[in-house]
């Protein structure tokens, strides 16, 4: 069984994709076991070798992550090349990683845009694969297949807001928008029994 591999981008690699990143390494180690899925984050203005920033770690010791060990990294190519799944934090970064990687365009999805694709389907058309790539690979397709066929209410619905240097009450969006999509993320990999 190989390593599925997911690729989290935001801007600066302190906030929003380390959040993410965490949570979601959790909930996979947790529905598959240590090492069947990697999680990894970089950002397209990385903070290199910045800790996660310290109000984001707050938020994710609450919702049950440890940010410990945690250095940004600088976006790159071979980062997204490597990536079976690549998630952003907003359609700009969706961009930016398609700038970098044309090829990868039917892999990168933002964290709330795929999260709305995943939870608006039955259980019965998400992926079935018990190998953790080709579950990403079918989870891609069939999300860019649903890409697009239910617009947001406002374009920026499928962006997580960026909460650096901003107010307590940013950090609470953005805790709210990420609580609410890493578990339909979650659900649409767990294992199929």
């Amino acid at each position: 069984m190989d390593t599925g591999r997911i690729l989290v981008v935001c801007t600066g690699n302190v906030c929003r994709s380390p959040l993410v990143e965490r949570l979601l390494q959790q909930g996979l180690d947790e529905r598959w076991g240590p090492g069947a899925f990697e999680v990894r984050s970089a950002g397209t203005g990385a903070l290199v070798d910045h800790p996660m920033d310290e109000r984001a770690a707050g938020v994710l010791g609450a919702l049950g992550g440890s940010h410990e060990g945690f250095r940004a990294r600088r976006l790159a190519g071979p980062m997204v090349e490597e990536a079976d799944l690549v998630l952003t934090a907003t359609r700009d970064h969706r961009a930016a990683v398609v700038r970098t990687v044309p090829r990868a365009m039917k892999r990168v999805f933002t964290v709330r845009e795929l999260a709305a694709i995943v939870a608006g389907l039955p259980d019965e058309e998400l992926p079935t694969a018990d190998d953790p790539v080709e579950r990403l690979r079918e989870l891609a397709a069939l999300a860019t297949g649903h890409r697009g066929r239910r617009r947001p209410a406002r374009p920026d619905d499928h962006d997580v807001v960026d909460p650096y240097r901003r107010s307590d009450d940013v950090y609470a969006t953005m805790r709210d928008q990420v609580e609410a999509a890493v578990p339909h993320l979650l659900h649409a990999l767990a294992p199929r029994r």
